[in-house]
Protein backbone atom coordinates (compact mmCIF):
# COMPACT_ATOMS: atom_id res chain seq x y z
CA UNK A 1 0.00 0.00 0.00
CA UNK A 2 1.47 3.34 -1.02
CA UNK A 3 -0.15 6.38 0.59
CA UNK A 4 -0.37 9.64 -1.27
CA UNK A 5 -0.49 12.21 1.53
CA UNK A 6 -3.43 14.28 0.41
CA UNK A 7 -4.85 17.14 2.45
CA UNK A 8 -8.30 15.96 3.29
CA UNK A 9 -11.39 17.99 4.10
CA UNK A 10 -10.88 17.07 7.73
CA UNK A 11 -10.16 19.26 10.72
CA UNK A 12 -6.41 18.75 10.14
CA UNK A 13 -6.62 19.36 6.41
CA UNK A 14 -8.63 22.58 6.67
CA UNK A 15 -6.54 23.91 9.51
CA UNK A 16 -3.36 23.08 7.67
CA UNK A 17 -4.63 24.85 4.56
CA UNK A 18 -5.40 28.00 6.55
CA UNK A 19 -2.07 27.92 8.35
CA UNK A 20 -0.22 27.56 5.07
CA UNK A 21 -1.44 30.86 3.70
CA UNK A 22 -0.86 34.32 5.11
CA UNK A 23 -3.15 36.38 7.27
CA UNK A 24 -4.40 39.87 6.57
CA UNK A 25 -2.19 42.92 6.02
CA UNK A 26 1.55 42.65 5.50
CA UNK A 27 4.49 42.25 7.72
CA UNK A 28 8.16 41.43 7.78
CA UNK A 29 8.80 37.96 9.12
CA UNK A 30 11.87 36.86 11.02
CA UNK A 31 10.86 33.21 10.84
CA UNK A 32 13.87 31.19 11.86
CA UNK A 33 15.06 34.70 11.53
CA UNK A 34 15.52 34.92 7.77
CA UNK A 35 13.57 38.08 6.95
CA UNK A 36 10.83 38.31 4.39
CA UNK A 37 7.59 40.14 3.62
CA UNK A 38 4.43 38.32 4.50
CA UNK A 39 0.80 39.00 5.35
CA UNK A 40 0.15 39.59 8.95
CA UNK A 41 -1.15 42.91 10.41
CA UNK A 42 -4.67 44.24 10.55
CA UNK A 43 -6.25 44.85 7.18
CA UNK A 44 -6.62 48.48 6.17
CA UNK A 45 -9.64 48.92 3.92
CA UNK A 46 -8.73 50.53 0.63
CA UNK A 47 -11.92 52.58 0.71
CA UNK A 48 -11.04 54.22 4.05
CA UNK A 49 -10.59 57.97 3.86
CA UNK A 50 -6.84 58.71 3.70
CA UNK A 51 -7.40 61.74 5.90
CA UNK A 52 -8.53 59.45 8.71
CA UNK A 53 -5.32 57.44 8.37
CA UNK A 54 -3.00 60.40 8.83
CA UNK A 55 -5.04 62.64 11.10
CA UNK A 56 -3.12 61.57 14.21
CA UNK A 57 0.36 60.55 13.03
CA UNK A 58 2.65 58.74 15.46
CA UNK A 59 6.22 60.05 15.45
CA UNK A 60 8.56 57.51 13.90
CA UNK A 61 11.64 56.31 15.75
CA UNK A 62 14.91 58.08 14.99
CA UNK A 63 17.60 56.26 13.03
CA UNK A 64 20.18 59.02 13.35
CA UNK A 65 23.67 57.59 13.72
CA UNK A 66 22.45 54.01 13.17
CA UNK A 67 23.47 51.44 10.58
CA UNK A 68 21.98 47.99 9.78
CA UNK A 69 23.27 45.09 11.83
CA UNK A 70 26.36 43.44 10.39
CA UNK A 71 27.57 39.88 10.42
CA UNK A 72 30.39 40.84 12.80
CA UNK A 73 27.87 42.38 15.20
CA UNK A 74 25.69 39.26 15.16
CA UNK A 75 28.79 37.12 15.74
CA UNK A 76 29.59 39.08 18.91
CA UNK A 77 25.93 38.94 19.97
CA UNK A 78 25.62 35.19 19.40
CA UNK A 79 28.85 34.57 21.33
CA UNK A 80 26.85 35.50 24.41
CA UNK A 81 24.02 33.09 23.56
CA UNK A 82 25.43 29.60 22.95
CA UNK A 83 22.92 26.81 22.37
CA UNK A 84 23.25 23.79 24.64
CA UNK A 85 23.96 20.86 22.28
CA UNK A 86 21.17 18.48 21.33
CA UNK A 87 20.82 15.24 23.24
CA UNK A 88 22.99 12.44 21.87
CA UNK A 89 19.71 10.52 21.51
CA UNK A 90 18.93 12.58 18.41
CA UNK A 91 21.79 11.03 16.45
CA UNK A 92 21.33 7.57 17.97
CA UNK A 93 17.59 7.32 17.36
CA UNK A 94 17.80 8.89 13.88
CA UNK A 95 20.26 6.16 12.94
CA UNK A 96 18.11 3.41 14.46
CA UNK A 97 14.95 4.60 12.73
CA UNK A 98 16.72 4.77 9.39
CA UNK A 99 18.14 1.27 9.97
CA UNK A 100 14.63 -0.08 10.64
CA UNK A 101 13.43 1.44 7.37
CA UNK A 102 16.33 -0.16 5.52
CA UNK A 103 15.41 -3.56 7.00
CA UNK A 104 11.97 -3.32 5.41
CA UNK A 105 13.47 -2.24 2.09
CA UNK A 106 15.90 -5.17 2.08
CA UNK A 107 13.00 -7.59 1.66
CA UNK A 108 10.73 -5.41 -0.46
CA UNK A 109 12.43 -2.91 -2.83
CA UNK A 110 11.04 0.64 -2.77
CA UNK A 111 8.31 1.82 -5.07
CA UNK A 112 8.86 4.81 -7.30
CA UNK A 113 7.23 7.13 -4.75
CA UNK A 114 9.30 5.67 -1.91
CA UNK A 115 12.49 6.07 -3.93
CA UNK A 116 11.81 9.81 -4.21
CA UNK A 117 11.36 10.03 -0.44
CA UNK A 118 14.55 8.02 0.18
CA UNK A 119 16.48 10.33 -2.12
CA UNK A 120 15.21 13.33 -0.14
CA UNK A 121 16.21 11.70 3.15
CA UNK A 122 19.72 11.07 1.79
CA UNK A 123 20.23 14.74 0.92
CA UNK A 124 21.50 17.37 3.34
CA UNK A 125 18.76 19.54 4.87
CA UNK A 126 18.26 23.06 3.47
CA UNK A 127 20.83 25.67 4.50
CA UNK A 128 18.44 28.47 5.44
CA UNK A 129 16.95 28.52 8.92
CA UNK A 130 13.46 29.54 7.81
CA UNK A 131 13.35 26.88 5.08
CA UNK A 132 14.15 24.27 7.73
CA UNK A 133 11.25 25.57 9.82
CA UNK A 134 8.91 25.08 6.87
CA UNK A 135 10.39 21.65 6.18
CA UNK A 136 9.82 20.58 9.78
CA UNK A 137 6.22 21.70 9.51
CA UNK A 138 5.82 19.76 6.27
CA UNK A 139 7.33 16.54 7.65
CA UNK A 140 5.34 16.80 10.87
CA UNK A 141 2.10 17.19 8.93
CA UNK A 142 3.02 14.25 6.69
CA UNK A 143 3.72 12.11 9.75
CA UNK A 144 0.48 13.17 11.47
CA UNK A 145 -1.36 12.24 8.27
CA UNK A 146 0.14 8.74 8.38
CA UNK A 147 -0.77 8.38 12.05
CA UNK A 148 -4.43 9.20 11.42
CA UNK A 149 -6.43 6.02 12.09
CA UNK A 150 -8.09 6.28 8.66
CA UNK A 151 -4.64 5.93 7.05
CA UNK A 152 -3.47 2.92 9.08
CA UNK A 153 -2.86 -0.41 7.34
CA UNK A 154 -6.04 -2.53 7.13
CA UNK A 155 -4.71 -5.14 9.56
CA UNK A 156 -4.09 -2.46 12.19
CA UNK A 157 -7.49 -0.86 11.59
CA UNK A 158 -9.20 -4.15 12.40
CA UNK A 159 -7.26 -4.44 15.68
CA UNK A 160 -7.78 -8.19 15.60
CA UNK A 161 -4.42 -9.08 17.11
CA UNK A 162 -4.00 -8.74 20.92
CA UNK A 163 -1.24 -6.17 20.61
CA UNK A 164 -3.01 -4.11 17.92
CA UNK A 165 -5.10 -2.24 20.49
CA UNK A 166 -1.96 -1.27 22.40
CA UNK A 167 -0.21 -0.20 19.20
CA UNK A 168 -3.21 1.87 18.14
CA UNK A 169 -3.16 3.70 21.47
CA UNK A 170 0.57 4.42 21.07
CA UNK A 171 0.11 5.79 17.56
CA UNK A 172 -2.64 8.07 18.82
CA UNK A 173 -0.31 9.45 21.50
CA UNK A 174 2.45 10.04 18.95
CA UNK A 175 0.03 11.93 16.72
CA UNK A 176 -1.00 14.18 19.63
CA UNK A 177 2.64 14.93 20.53
CA UNK A 178 3.47 15.87 16.96
CA UNK A 179 0.36 18.00 16.68
CA UNK A 180 1.42 19.99 19.76
CA UNK A 181 4.91 20.49 18.31
CA UNK A 182 3.41 21.61 14.99
CA UNK A 183 1.45 24.27 16.89
CA UNK A 184 4.68 25.32 18.64
CA UNK A 185 6.46 25.86 15.30
CA UNK A 186 3.52 27.86 13.95
CA UNK A 187 3.41 29.95 17.13
CA UNK A 188 7.14 30.64 16.84
CA UNK A 189 6.72 31.93 13.28
CA UNK A 190 3.71 34.08 14.13
CA UNK A 191 5.34 35.70 17.19
CA UNK A 192 8.48 36.51 15.23
CA UNK A 193 6.34 37.97 12.46
CA UNK A 194 4.61 40.29 14.92
CA UNK A 195 7.89 41.28 16.59
CA UNK A 196 9.64 42.17 13.35
CA UNK A 197 6.62 43.91 11.87
CA UNK A 198 6.09 46.08 14.95
CA UNK A 199 9.79 46.96 15.12
CA UNK A 200 10.06 47.89 11.45
CA UNK A 201 6.89 49.97 11.57
CA UNK A 202 8.37 52.19 14.29
CA UNK A 203 10.97 53.36 11.75
CA UNK A 204 8.46 54.16 8.99
CA UNK A 205 6.64 57.50 8.56
CA UNK A 206 3.24 57.08 10.18
CA UNK A 207 1.21 58.37 7.22
CA UNK A 208 -0.24 57.31 3.87
CA UNK A 209 3.07 55.81 2.67
CA UNK A 210 2.73 52.88 5.05
CA UNK A 211 -0.84 52.42 3.85
CA UNK A 212 0.27 52.30 0.23
CA UNK A 213 2.81 49.60 1.03
CA UNK A 214 0.20 47.63 2.96
CA UNK A 215 -2.24 47.82 0.09
CA UNK A 216 0.43 46.72 -2.39
CA UNK A 217 1.17 43.68 -0.25
CA UNK A 218 -2.50 42.91 0.41
CA UNK A 219 -3.23 42.60 -3.30
CA UNK A 220 -0.22 40.35 -3.77
CA UNK A 221 -1.04 38.18 -0.77
CA UNK A 222 -4.66 37.72 -1.74
CA UNK A 223 -3.45 36.31 -5.05
CA UNK A 224 -1.01 34.00 -3.28
CA UNK A 225 -3.70 32.71 -0.90
CA UNK A 226 -6.04 32.05 -3.80
CA UNK A 227 -3.26 30.03 -5.45
CA UNK A 228 -2.88 27.89 -2.31
CA UNK A 229 -6.65 27.39 -2.01
CA UNK A 230 -6.88 26.28 -5.62
CA UNK A 231 -4.11 23.71 -5.11
CA UNK A 232 -5.70 22.28 -1.96
CA UNK A 233 -9.21 22.15 -3.42
CA UNK A 234 -7.88 20.28 -6.45
CA UNK A 235 -6.45 17.55 -4.19
CA UNK A 236 -2.86 18.74 -3.94
CA UNK A 237 -0.71 16.85 -1.47
CA UNK A 238 0.88 18.24 1.68
CA UNK A 239 4.21 18.14 -0.16
CA UNK A 240 2.74 20.07 -3.10
CA UNK A 241 1.30 22.71 -0.78
CA UNK A 242 4.57 23.32 1.03
CA UNK A 243 6.49 23.46 -2.24
CA UNK A 244 4.13 26.22 -3.36
CA UNK A 245 4.36 28.02 -0.01
CA UNK A 246 8.16 28.07 -0.17
CA UNK A 247 8.08 29.30 -3.77
CA UNK A 248 5.87 32.14 -2.57
CA UNK A 249 8.26 32.87 0.29
CA UNK A 250 11.16 33.23 -2.13
CA UNK A 251 9.03 35.61 -4.18
CA UNK A 252 8.43 37.69 -1.05
CA UNK A 253 12.14 37.74 -0.37
CA UNK A 254 12.80 39.00 -3.91
CA UNK A 255 10.20 41.72 -3.42
CA UNK A 256 11.81 42.62 -0.11
CA UNK A 257 15.09 43.31 -1.89
CA UNK A 258 13.19 45.32 -4.52
CA UNK A 259 11.61 47.44 -1.80
CA UNK A 260 15.04 48.14 -0.33
CA UNK A 261 16.38 49.33 -3.69
CA UNK A 262 13.06 50.80 -4.92
CA UNK A 263 13.10 48.66 -8.08
CA UNK A 264 10.71 46.24 -9.75
CA UNK A 265 7.10 46.56 -8.59
CA UNK A 266 8.22 49.21 -6.09
CA UNK A 267 9.76 51.50 -8.70
CA UNK A 268 6.45 53.35 -9.04
CA UNK A 269 6.47 53.94 -5.28
CA UNK A 270 9.95 55.43 -5.14
CA UNK A 271 8.66 59.01 -5.05
CA UNK A 272 6.52 58.10 -2.06
CA UNK A 273 9.51 56.72 -0.13
CA UNK A 274 10.77 60.19 0.74
CA UNK A 275 11.07 60.24 4.51
CA UNK A 276 11.57 56.49 4.84
CA UNK A 277 14.99 56.13 6.54
CA UNK A 278 17.68 54.96 4.15
CA UNK A 279 19.08 52.78 6.92
CA UNK A 280 15.79 50.83 6.92
CA UNK A 281 15.89 50.39 3.15
CA UNK A 282 19.52 49.24 3.39
CA UNK A 283 18.54 46.78 6.11
CA UNK A 284 15.77 45.06 4.18
CA UNK A 285 17.82 45.03 0.97
CA UNK A 286 20.86 43.22 2.40
CA UNK A 287 19.56 41.20 5.35
CA UNK A 288 19.11 38.01 3.31
CA UNK A 289 22.32 38.23 1.26
CA UNK A 290 24.08 34.86 0.94
CA UNK A 291 27.01 36.07 3.01
CA UNK A 292 25.07 38.71 4.93
CA UNK A 293 24.12 38.97 8.60
CA UNK A 294 21.80 35.94 8.52
CA UNK A 295 24.64 33.67 7.40
CA UNK A 296 26.19 34.06 10.85
CA UNK A 297 22.93 32.91 12.35
CA UNK A 298 22.85 29.86 10.08
CA UNK A 299 26.44 29.00 11.02
CA UNK A 300 25.72 29.21 14.75
CA UNK A 301 22.26 27.73 15.07
CA UNK A 302 21.74 25.86 11.81
CA UNK A 303 23.45 22.52 12.68
CA UNK A 304 21.11 21.47 15.54
CA UNK A 305 18.07 22.41 13.46
CA UNK A 306 19.45 20.50 10.47
CA UNK A 307 19.76 17.38 12.67
CA UNK A 308 16.14 17.71 13.79
CA UNK A 309 14.95 18.22 10.21
CA UNK A 310 16.69 14.98 9.21
CA UNK A 311 15.27 13.17 12.24
CA UNK A 312 11.61 13.90 11.54
CA UNK A 313 12.12 13.02 7.86
CA UNK A 314 13.54 9.65 8.94
CA UNK A 315 10.46 9.07 11.11
CA UNK A 316 8.17 9.98 8.23
CA UNK A 317 10.12 7.65 5.87
CA UNK A 318 9.97 4.74 8.32
CA UNK A 319 6.21 5.05 8.82
CA UNK A 320 5.53 5.29 5.09
CA UNK A 321 7.62 2.22 4.29
CA UNK A 322 6.38 0.11 7.20
CA UNK A 323 2.72 0.99 6.55
CA UNK A 324 3.03 -0.15 2.93
CA UNK A 325 4.36 -3.57 4.08
CA UNK A 326 2.37 -4.01 7.28
CA UNK A 327 0.06 -6.68 5.88
CA UNK A 328 3.02 -8.99 5.24
CA UNK A 329 5.41 -7.79 7.93
CA UNK A 330 3.86 -6.36 11.06
CA UNK A 331 5.77 -4.00 13.29
CA UNK A 332 7.30 -5.57 16.37
CA UNK A 333 6.96 -4.19 19.86
CA UNK A 334 10.64 -3.20 20.07
CA UNK A 335 10.39 -1.35 16.73
CA UNK A 336 7.43 0.66 17.97
CA UNK A 337 9.34 1.39 21.18
CA UNK A 338 12.17 2.95 19.11
CA UNK A 339 9.64 4.96 17.11
CA UNK A 340 8.04 6.16 20.34
CA UNK A 341 11.42 7.25 21.74
CA UNK A 342 12.33 9.00 18.50
CA UNK A 343 9.12 11.07 18.42
CA UNK A 344 9.49 11.90 22.12
CA UNK A 345 13.10 13.08 21.72
CA UNK A 346 12.35 14.97 18.50
CA UNK A 347 9.38 16.89 19.91
CA UNK A 348 11.21 17.69 23.16
CA UNK A 349 14.39 18.89 21.48
CA UNK A 350 12.65 20.90 18.74
CA UNK A 351 10.49 22.70 21.29
CA UNK A 352 13.61 23.40 23.41
CA UNK A 353 15.33 24.82 20.32
CA UNK A 354 12.32 27.00 19.54
CA UNK A 355 12.19 28.37 23.09
CA UNK A 356 15.90 29.18 23.01
CA UNK A 357 15.94 30.75 19.57
CA UNK A 358 12.83 32.83 20.30
CA UNK A 359 14.66 34.53 23.16
CA UNK A 360 17.77 35.14 21.07
CA UNK A 361 15.80 36.65 18.19
CA UNK A 362 13.55 38.77 20.42
CA UNK A 363 16.56 40.59 21.91
CA UNK A 364 18.55 40.99 18.68
CA UNK A 365 18.47 44.57 17.35
CA UNK A 366 17.98 45.54 13.72
CA UNK A 367 20.26 48.55 13.88
CA UNK A 368 23.39 49.48 15.83
CA UNK A 369 25.43 52.64 16.10
CA UNK A 370 28.17 53.27 13.57
CA UNK A 371 30.62 53.46 16.48
CA UNK A 372 29.78 49.89 17.55
CA UNK A 373 30.28 48.61 14.01
CA UNK A 374 33.59 50.44 13.77
CA UNK A 375 34.77 48.98 17.06
CA UNK A 376 33.82 45.47 15.93
CA UNK A 377 35.72 45.91 12.68
CA UNK A 378 38.79 46.96 14.64
CA UNK A 379 38.44 44.07 17.08
CA UNK A 380 38.03 41.57 14.23
CA UNK A 381 41.69 42.01 13.38
CA UNK A 382 43.20 42.10 16.88
CA UNK A 383 43.05 38.32 17.55
CA UNK A 384 40.84 38.66 20.64
CA UNK A 385 38.14 36.09 21.20
CA UNK A 386 34.97 36.31 23.26
CA UNK A 387 33.48 33.33 25.11
CA UNK A 388 30.52 32.75 27.38
CA UNK A 389 31.24 30.68 30.52
CA UNK A 390 28.01 29.43 32.17
CA UNK A 391 27.59 29.40 35.95
CA UNK A 392 29.24 26.35 37.51
CA UNK A 393 31.48 25.70 34.48
CA UNK A 394 35.08 26.24 33.38
CA UNK A 395 36.67 27.19 30.07
CA UNK A 396 40.06 25.78 29.10
CA UNK A 397 42.60 26.50 26.37
CA UNK A 398 45.44 24.05 25.67
CA UNK A 399 48.73 25.40 24.31
CA UNK A 400 51.57 23.30 22.94
CA UNK A 401 55.07 24.56 23.81
CA UNK A 402 57.93 23.16 21.76
CA UNK A 403 60.90 25.03 23.25
CA UNK A 404 61.89 25.48 26.91
CA UNK A 405 61.96 29.11 28.11
CA UNK A 406 59.15 30.06 25.78
CA UNK A 407 56.68 32.59 27.19
CA UNK A 408 52.95 31.95 27.52
CA UNK A 409 51.30 35.38 27.43
CA UNK A 410 47.68 36.27 28.12
CA UNK A 411 45.41 39.27 28.22
CA UNK A 412 41.79 38.92 29.29
CA UNK A 413 38.96 40.93 30.79
CA UNK A 414 35.34 40.29 31.72
CA UNK A 415 32.60 41.99 29.75
CA UNK A 416 30.91 43.70 32.67
CA UNK A 417 27.21 44.37 33.06
CA UNK A 418 25.41 46.24 35.81
CA UNK A 419 27.25 44.18 38.45
CA UNK A 420 31.02 43.91 38.48
CA UNK A 421 32.11 40.27 38.18
CA UNK A 422 35.34 38.34 38.55
CA UNK A 423 36.54 34.92 37.43
CA UNK A 424 39.15 32.42 38.55
CA UNK A 425 42.27 31.97 36.42
CA UNK A 426 45.04 29.37 36.71
CA UNK A 427 47.73 27.63 34.63
CA UNK A 428 48.61 23.92 34.56
CA UNK A 429 51.27 21.78 32.89
CA UNK A 430 49.93 18.53 31.42
CA UNK A 431 52.44 15.71 30.95
CA UNK A 432 52.23 13.23 28.06
CA UNK A 433 50.69 10.73 30.52
CA UNK A 434 47.98 13.23 31.48
CA UNK A 435 49.45 14.10 34.87
CA UNK A 436 48.75 17.71 35.82
CA UNK A 437 51.11 20.09 37.64
CA UNK A 438 49.83 23.44 38.89
CA UNK A 439 52.05 26.26 37.59
CA UNK A 440 49.98 29.25 38.68
CA UNK A 441 47.38 28.81 41.43
CA UNK A 442 43.84 30.03 40.81
CA UNK A 443 43.08 33.65 41.63
CA UNK A 444 40.05 35.78 40.84
CA UNK A 445 40.40 38.65 38.42
CA UNK A 446 38.19 41.17 36.67
CA UNK A 447 41.00 41.41 34.11
CA UNK A 448 44.63 40.40 33.90
CA UNK A 449 47.59 40.70 31.59
CA UNK A 450 50.64 38.55 32.25
CA UNK A 451 53.10 35.92 31.07
CA UNK A 452 54.82 32.77 32.29
CA UNK A 453 58.26 31.47 31.34
CA UNK A 454 57.96 27.74 30.68
CA UNK A 455 60.34 25.32 32.41
CA UNK A 456 59.42 22.33 30.28
CA UNK A 457 58.29 21.69 26.75
CA UNK A 458 54.84 20.14 26.42
CA UNK A 459 51.21 21.08 26.93
CA UNK A 460 50.00 23.93 29.12
CA UNK A 461 46.38 24.52 30.04
CA UNK A 462 44.95 27.96 30.80
CA UNK A 463 41.77 27.66 32.88
CA UNK A 464 39.07 30.22 33.55
CA UNK A 465 36.97 28.98 36.46
CA UNK A 466 33.35 29.97 37.06
CA UNK A 467 32.43 26.93 39.16
CA UNK A 468 31.98 29.04 42.28
CA UNK A 469 29.15 31.00 40.64
CA UNK A 470 25.67 29.60 41.10
CA UNK A 471 23.67 32.07 39.03
CA UNK A 472 25.90 34.30 36.90
CA UNK A 473 27.44 33.41 33.58
CA UNK A 474 30.66 35.26 32.68
CA UNK A 475 31.66 36.64 29.30
CA UNK A 476 35.41 36.99 28.84
CA UNK A 477 37.34 38.59 26.02
CA UNK A 478 40.79 37.07 25.79
CA UNK A 479 43.95 36.80 23.74
CA UNK A 480 46.74 34.25 24.33
CA UNK A 481 49.99 33.46 22.60
CA UNK A 482 53.11 31.34 22.93
CA UNK A 483 56.26 33.37 22.31
CA UNK A 484 59.50 31.47 21.61
CA UNK A 485 62.60 32.44 23.57
CA UNK A 486 64.62 35.35 22.27
CA UNK A 487 68.15 34.28 21.45
CA UNK A 488 71.06 36.62 21.01
CA UNK A 489 72.62 36.48 17.54
CA UNK A 490 75.98 34.83 17.47
CA UNK A 491 78.87 37.30 17.50
CA UNK A 492 81.36 36.75 14.72
CA UNK A 493 85.03 36.28 15.74
CA UNK A 494 87.00 39.28 14.37
CA UNK A 495 90.17 37.19 14.27
CA UNK A 496 88.58 34.91 11.69
CA UNK A 497 88.14 37.84 9.39
CA UNK A 498 91.77 38.96 9.53
CA UNK A 499 93.85 38.36 6.44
Amino acid sequence: MELASRVKKTKLGDAARKRGGCGDGYCLIHSGADFRLEHGAKRIEESRDAADLISSPIPMASTEGLVPITRDFLASYYDKHPFTPLSADVTRLSSQIRSLANDFLAQHPPTQGEAVLIEEADRLPPHKIDENMWKNREYIEETIFLLESSNWPEVLKQQSAPDSVEFAHTFGQLKDKLHNTLKAVESFQIKNAEHVFNTVMTYLPQDFRGTLLRQQRERSERNKQAEVDTLVNSGGSICDRYALLWKQQMERRRQLAQLGSATGVYKTLVKYLVGVPQVLLDFIRQINDDNGPMEEQRRRYGPPLYSLTSMILSVRLFLSISWARYDTKKLKREQIAILEQAVDVYTTELERFLTFISGVFADAPFFVSAEVVGALEARKNDDYKEINIPAGKTYEVLLSVDVVNSYIAWDFSLVQGKINMDIGFSLEFVSPTGEKTLMLPSRRYESDQGNFCTLMAGSYKLIWDNTYSTFFKKVIRYKIDCIPPVTEPEQSDPSKNEG
